[in-house]
Order: C-alpha cells, then sequence, then structure tokens
C-alpha cells in the first residue's frame, strides 16, 4: 500500500477497531444478560420437570362429546376464501359437541369469504355467519367485538348465557380432543391456552419451519414455567378460551355499557393483552387466573393448534413487526408494569424484542467489521490490536450460552418433529434473527405513525392452503375426524 493511501487508510482502520470494540463491549454486555435470564427461566424448568410439575400427561378416556358449560367459538376472518371452508368443515367434524356455537365473522365487503364460510357449514345449525357492517379491514379486535355482540344477541334471543369463548384462526386445524381439554380446564381458570404447532413445510424450509422452532420451545418450556409461576399467560390468539365472567369483567373495564367489547379494537395483539389481563391469578377479586394446558392424547400426539405460517421472508416480516408492535409497544402502553417480581420479569421478557433486535444488529455488524480488519492484518495493510483479556471471557462466556441454547432448541425441536428438523432448527436460528431485525425495523415505525393519528388496521397474514387440504390424502385426518365423532 502506497504512503498516499495509508494517510487515509489508518486513521480509518483505527476508527473501525474502536468502533468493533464498542460494539463488542454492547452486545456482550446484553448477551451476557439475556444469557442469565435464558438460564433462568431453564433452571426453573429443569427443577418442575424433577419434580414432576412440568410432566405432560397423556389422555387415556375417549373424547367426550358433551360440555359442562355452551362455548362460542369465535373465528374471524378477512380474504380467507382460501382456508375458512376447511377451518370450518373440519372443526364441525372434529368437535360434534352440541353445546358448541361456531360464529364466523367476516365482512360486508368480502363476499367471497361469506360464500366460503356457508360452504363449510353445509347448513350446520351450529354456524352463525356474522356479517361486520364495517367495511374491512378494521382490526381483528373490532372483528371479534363484533361477533361478541352477535353472542349476546343470541343469549337474550334464547335466554341462554355461554360460558366460554374459544378463539382460533381461518388457517388453523384443531385438535379432537382440544374441546373437551378446555372445557374440563375452564373449571379452575378463568383462561385457557394449550400449544400452536406450526407446520413443517417442504417448500420453505428456512423461513416457514423457522417457526415450529420457536413456538416449539416456547410452548415447551417458557409457558410451561410462567404457568406454575402463576405469571401472567400471554394468548396466542388461537386455542385459547376465555371465561364468560372474566370477559364481562373486562368489558366493564373498557366502559362499562359504551364498551363495544372485552377485545381492544386499538390494539395489533388484542389477545395477548386479554390473556395477560385474565392470565394472572389476582388479576380480578375472585378470579382464577389461567392455565397452559401441554397434554398428549392417547394416540401421542399434541393437543395443539396446526397451521401453516408464512413461507415468505415479506410475509413473515409482516406477521413479526405486528407482533412486535402489539406486545412490546402496545403492550408497554395498555398493560404497564407490574411491582411483583415475576410478573415483572416476564414482562420484560416480553418486550424485550426491540431490544434483542438491536443487539443482534450490533452482533452481525460486529462480525462485519472483525472481518475487515481480520483482512487488513492478514494483508500487512494495518496490524490490529489485541482485546482487553476480560473481553475474551466474556466471548467465550456467551459461545457457550449460545451453545447451549442451540443444544436445547435441537433437543425440543428433534422430540416433536424429529432429529432432521432439530439439526435443521440450528442452522434456522440466523434466519429467525436476520427476520426478527428487519420486523422490528417496521415495527418502530408503523408504532410512530400511530402517535401521529394513523389509525390501526388489521395486516393480517395472507394464507393460500389449509393443513387439512394438504394432509387429508393420507386418510389421518378424516380418520381423526371419525374417531372424534
Amino acid at each position: 500500500m502506497g504512503v498516499a493511501a495509508q494517510g487515509w487508510f489508518i486513521p480509518l482502520m483505527s476508527f473501525v477497531e474502536s468502533a468493533r470494540l464498542e460494539l463488542l463491549l454492547f452486545a456482550a454486555f446484553w448477551f451476557v444478560l439475556g444469557a442469565i435470564d435464558e438460564i433462568a427461566i431453564d433452571c426453573a424448568w429443569f427443577w418442575l420437570l424433577l419434580t414432576g410439575k412440568a410432566r405432560t400427561p397423556r389422555l387415556d378416556a375417549p373424547t367426550a362429546t358433551r360440555l359442562s358449560r355452551p362455548i362460542a367459538l369465535f373465528v374471524p376472518a378477512w380474504q380467507e376464501a382460501r382456508v375458512i371452508g376447511a377451518m370450518i368443515r373440519y372443526t364441525l367434524a372434529a368437535w360434534p359437541h352440541a353445546d358448541l356455537r361456531v360464529y364466523a365473522g367476516c365482512y360486508v365487503n368480502d363476499p367471497a369469504t361469506r360464500a366460503a364460510m356457508e360452504a363449510g357449514a353445509e347448513d350446520d345449525p351450529r354456524v352463525t355467519i356474522v356479517v361486520n357492517e364495517t367495511p374491512g379491514p378494521t382490526t381483528k379486535g373490532q372483528c371479534l367485538n363484533r361477533l361478541f355482540r352477535a353472542m349476546q344477541e343470541d343469549e337474550a334471543r334464547e335466554g341462554r348465557r355461554f360460558g366460554a369463548v374459544l378463539l382460533h384462526d381461518a388457517e388453523d386445524m384443531v385438535h379432537p380432543d382440544a374441546l373437551t381439554l378446555i372445557d374440563r380446564a375452564l373449571d379452575d381458570a378463568d383462561f385457557v391456552q394449550i400449544p400452536v404447532r406450526p407446520e413443517m413445510q417442504i417448500d420453505s424450509p428456512w423461513v416457514g419451519n423457522h417457526y415450529a422452532d420457536e413456538f416449539t420451545e416456547a410452548h415447551a418450556r417458557e409457558m410451561v414455567v410462567r404457568d406454575r409461576l402463576g405469571a401472567g399467560l400471554p394468548a396466542a390468539g388461537v386455542g385459547c378460551a376465555f371465561a364468560r365472567d372474566a370477559l364481562d369483567k373486562v368489558a366493564e373495564l373498557r366502559g362499562g355499557a359504551h364498551a363495544d367489547g372485552p377485545f381492544d379494537p386499538l390494539a395489533m395483539t388484542e389477545d395477548y393483552e386479554l390473556g395477560m389481563l385474565i392470565g394472572r391469578r389476582g388479576s380480578f377479586p375472585g378470579g382464577k387466573g389461567g392455565r397452559f394446558l401441554r397434554v398428549r392424547a392417547a394416540n401421542g400426539s399434541l393437543v395443539a393448534t396446526r397451521a401453516y405460517f408464512p413461507a415468505r421472508i415479506d410475509a413473515a416480516v409482516r406477521q413479526k413487526s405486528r407482533w412486535v408492535h402489539g406486545i412490546a409497544f402496545d403492550g408497554w402502553d395498555q398493560l404497564g408494569w407490574s411491582m411483583s417480581p415475576v410478573e415483572l420479569w416476564m414482562r420484560i421478557r416480553d418486550r424485550r424484542g426491540p431490544l434483542v433486535a438491536l443487539v443482534l444488529a450490533a452482533a452481525y455488524l460486529l462480525v462485519l467489521l472483525t472481518g475487515v480488519l481480520w483482512l487488513a492484518d492478514a494483508m500487512g495493510w494495518y496490524p490490529a490490536g489485541k482485546l482487553p483479556v476480560i473481553v475474551y471471557w466474556v466471548l467465550i462466556a456467551t459461545t457457550l450460552a449460545f451453545a447451549w441454547r442451540a443444544l436445547v432448541r435441537f433437543v425440543l425441536v428433534g422430540r416433536e418433529y424429529g432429529w432432521g428438523e432439530g439439526l435443521a432448527a440450528v442452522l434456522r436460528i440466523p434466519v429467525a434473527n436476520v427476520i426478527a431485525i428487519i420486523a422490528t425495523r417496521r415495527a418502530v415505525f408503523r408504532y410512530a405513525a400511530t402517535l401521529f393519528g394513523k389509525p390501526a388496521r388489521w395486516e393480517k397474514t395472507d394464507h393460500d392452503r389449509h393443513v387439512v387440504d394438504v394432509v387429508a390424502g393420507n386418510g389421518a385426518v378424516r380418520q381423526q375426524s371419525r374417531d372424534a365423532a
């Protein structure tokens, strides 16, 4: 390198080296805190496993066809004509219970979805199609409140009261044992959540399948710990049920007779908020709190909600940006914090998404700068200095923590989906990180827009296939329906 070039190159490399050290200290600090946080969850989980409190029980009795209370199933939908018919048809077959009423919500400007609902219902008297008079899309909370009002109108006309409200989405495939399991659990809880089991996608092994990695770890480990600690349980929006009395209390908090319903029409994640309000023990006088149910059926299958998640990176970013917006930002605004140490810990975990994305972005930039310095040193252009000794120890600790996290994910995903997918789950970690970074950036701008008066909109995920349509060909789903009936 010439003398002239050294005049600007060496100061530039000196700046790069300083920037790398600052980024390294920043990222390492937060990585260490994050590792401590996750290890604390691991320790609690292992203790529950050792004491038998976190075991996954297995059902040995056939599914009951009678419920202990009438249950209303809400299925809000906007432009879901491709999947809603299969969802309703299979749900009615898997859950033949006479005390189940399905309220399927569509919009006045979405006739295709309404037609698909009618075809899926096949004149079953348990299905009520509710047409939202407000042109869509509004928000999911607004649509759910419209279904809630329709349920109240039926109660007044028929002289009966539903004991609980169950939520599902148009793309869901329910488990035949789930309704009876949830019904029984509501005897001792105001809110019940069962696991979500994303389906693996051959045509999207990196983007679509990373959802299975994250949900499997969260619903096999963290939610089990939260349930046993008595902390607030975030509702997933599917496979979750709320006691009717608890919903009425939330509606009163939102404005009594002037409230549209218990669901926040302005929230991006109205399900999460409702679960946190009802799911924590002691949230209401006499409230029973929430339960997370991880149970296996007699055939060994996990009693969970199955669904396909976004297969394209743009769709995944849109979906996850809505989650970050609703949980981290709206959750902070609407739910605030808590003085309970356990509850405070869990709310910090829920809202750490933007910080995690920032730290990950700093870490990837750190890798890039390290590569530049290594290249300059290898070419003899700039002698990179040594890092402080403590930094090396921090790097060793964070590397070991990452290896431990990868091992936990490998075991959990491998146990549920097969060991090949467990290995793939480890390889998908960088993909999930990149999606989280992009989604957080988008969520920040969307949240800022709402602060300046931009109305919230239902930015839903497009679904072009239903699990039933894909797996029914081998007869497994049909047999499951016959066994349930």
